[in-house]
């Protein structure tokens, strides 16, 4: 069959190359790469890139023996796309665009920025591709707004996808997106998490870098599968009531040659200013923010995901490498802002119009900030001055609990404040709590690892730890592995531990994760005002000689209340005194002490309340805190004197 290239046939309108050249493209994904179609009553693929700076680009495949004089392109007027159509082909046919620049008689071959299908690393070129999928999950979407208000409850299970569960027998290879589809949801619903996140399942060339250096920002990994694979699988976790957060990498990308680094010969995509433009601890280019199309191309990027896969959010990384342009920079490394300060303008105003049209487009999805630093107002609305996301990350309470939790527990009293320092920012943002992958990889261990005392006290611990998270204001988020107390950290190039349920301990763990997920779910005051001051209330933060934490959370108007209680001591407490605003029976919700978990079982009972002042409350109970454990009592309705 000849594979024939005309020129004149296009569906790129002039309204689309001038939406693209002022950064104001939302669709690029119909528009530019390779889409098969029907010009004239010839089946082909219209291909068309970006690159202004070539003097002459060409398509090259495996139907033309990858010959760079077969099938040249030609240029769109002055819009810098170069484009043509291909009769004959169709999907599967293997291409790259065969590029030779203006500068320097530089040529290299490029994958398709805008491919949605990509050869498996090692191998690199595009395949042609289509969307065609026919989606079953109308009801998930038709409800989907209701679980994603800040009062919905979000507890998210991250998972990396390469990694979750192997198969030993066929040379430890990874389950591919449909395999996956059934294991995986039946193991999010049995363990009780409303969400799953997957680190990043864009295209990469290194597996290593878990998909953070990302070459595909149209196409998923093809490691585990085709793009309807992928579909798949969103679709049944869909059907099974669960949603699927997506994480997306737009700060950096990295600097393999048939990426997007030098596309055309030139820094197209990014800054050419390596003071602006690499980043040293990723060894990675940093997208130019202020190039227009470069704007359309990562405004579309995230609406694609969205639109073709029915994402239901995006998590996106390392915002505070985008907000500073002397981050992870020594003096004289880095570049001021136009008004002389360290602020990325570019990236800012990037953001805040990526989370504009976000919301514009799928008003029901979230989207959610990793960012480090007291930049302020990250989940504020634009509006206000905030940089529209929905939710952030909050890292200063992962750092400041595990550090905490890392003390001998006779040591814990001189750490105290670092439990109640979050508490005077914690509503700053509307915050998700991560135990996240960073925190089990780089010789960092487990969290089970990084409990003080022996095994017992180890086990106990991460449980207290587990029940102080649920219990404390903010979203969830566990790191796979997290609900079977691994011993060892994360492995990408290994399948989590799970023999290590065939353990009392293990086993034991698994339910009290479960146990936490379904009662944060089904328990309004533990979701309902997690991100509002009206849902928190301290009623003892400053027993420090006994390293006790009480605190309140409660449902709109008050109506139910949960105290939770911990103890982060080997010490049981009886008698224990507390002050609490209402009288009634306060009964025993949660209690990761209680043998059934793997606790001791030292006895905690439903305790009425008593009409004596204590902790500036009119009432008060006394209650048996167990050794190393968390406690959650709850009242409901308006129980009076």
């Amino acid at each position: 069959m000849t594979h024939d290239m005309i020129h004149g046939y296009t569906h790129l309108t002039e309204d689309d190359i001038y939406l693209f050249n002022e950064g104001t493209h939302f669709g690029l994904y119909d528009k530019l790469g390779a889409r098969m179609m029907c010009m004239e009553g010839k089946d082909g693929v219209h291909f068309a890139v970006w690159a202004p700076n070539a003097s002459a680009v060409s398509l090259v495949g495996d139907f033309n023996d990858w010959n760079p004089r077969s099938h040249p392109l030609k240029p769109r007027g002055s819009s810098g796309i170069w484009e043509g159509f291909c009769t004959g082909l169709g999907k599967g046919s293997l291409y790259k665009y065969h590029i030779q620049s203006r500068h320097h008689g530089f040529k290299v071959a490029k994958t398709d920025p805008f491919a949605l299908h990509c050869e498996t690393p090692p191998r690199t070129a595009s395949i042609v591709w289509d969307m065609d999928y026919t989606w079953n999950d109308k009801e998930w979407l038709e409800k989907r707004a209701s679980r994603h208000t800040l009062s919905s409850p979000l507890s998210i299970y991250e998972v990396h996808l390469g990694s979750w569960r192997r198969v030993p027998a066929e040379g430890n290879r990874s389950l591919s997106y449909r395999e996956l589809a059934p294991l995986l949801a039946e193991h999010v619903n049995r363990t009780g998490f409303t969400h799953v996140e997957f680190l990043p399942i864009m295209e990469h060339p290194f597996f290593g870098s878990w998909g953070y250096q990302t070459t595909g920002y149209f196409a998923p990994s093809s490691r585990y599968g085709t793009p309807q694979d992928l579909m798949y699988l969103i679709d049944y976790l869909h059907q099974h009531g669960i949603g699927v957060i997506l994480d997306w990498v737009p700060s950096h990308f990295p600097t393999d040659e048939h990426g997007l680094a030098y596309f055309d010969g030139t820094h197209l995509y990014e800054h050419a200013d390596r003071r602006q433009g690499f980043h040293p601890d990723w060894s990675s280019y940093i997208f130019n923010y202020g190039r227009n199309e470069v704007r359309s191309f990562l405004f579309s990027s995230a609406l694609f995901w969205l639109d073709k896969y029915h994402a239901d959010g995006l998590r996106v990384d390392a915002v505070a490498s985008m907000l500073y342009l002397d981050y992870s920079r020594k003096a004289g490394e880095w570049i001021p802002n136009r008004q002389g300060g360290r602020e990325n303008l570019d990236a800012i105003s990037f953001l805040k119009q990526l989370n504009e049209q976000v919301y514009r487009s799928y008003p029901d999805v979230q989207t959610i900030a990793e960012e480090s630093t007291a930049w302020p107002m990250v989940s504020r609305p634009t509006y206000l001055g905030g940089l529209g996301f929905g939710l952030k990350w909050d890292m200063g309470w992962m750092h400041d609990t595990l550090a905490y939790m890392g003390r001998e527990s006779v040591h814990r009293k001189y750490h105290h404040r670092l439990l109640t320092f979050r508490m005077l920012y914690g509503f700053t943002e509307n915050f998700v709590l991560p135990l996240s992958h960073d925190e089990v990889v780089h010789g960092k261990g487990s969290l089970l690892g990084k409990m003080s005392g022996d095994e017992w006290q180890k086990f106990a611990s991460l449980r207290a730890l587990y029940g102080y998270m649920y219990g404390m204001s903010g979203k969830k988020l566990l790191f796979m592995g997290a609900e079977l107390a691994q011993w060892t950290e994360w492995n990408h190039d290994s399948s989590l531990d799970w023999h290590l349920l065939e353990y009392d301990r293990h086993a034991q763990t698994n339910e009290w994760i479960s146990r936490l997920n379904g009662v944060y779910r089904d328990t309004p005051a533990l979701h309902e005002l997690d991100c509002s001051p009206a849902g928190f209330e301290w009623i003892n933060a400053d027993d420090v000689e006994q390293s006790v934490l009480a605190f309140l959370r409660k449902s709109v108007g008050a109506n139910e209340l949960v105290l939770v209680v911990c103890n982060f001591t080997p010490v049981p407490r009886p008698g224990y005194r507390l002050g609490v605003p209402r009288n009634g029976t306060w009964t025993v919700l949660l209690n990761s002490d209680d043998p059934q978990y793997g606790g001791s079982g030292t006895p905690v009972s439903n305790v009425d309340a008593v009409q004596e002042v204590y902790h500036g409350r009119p009432y008060s109970i006394e209650v048996t805190l167990p050794p190393l454990a968390t406690v959650f009592f709850h009242l409901s309705g308006e129980t009076k004197a």
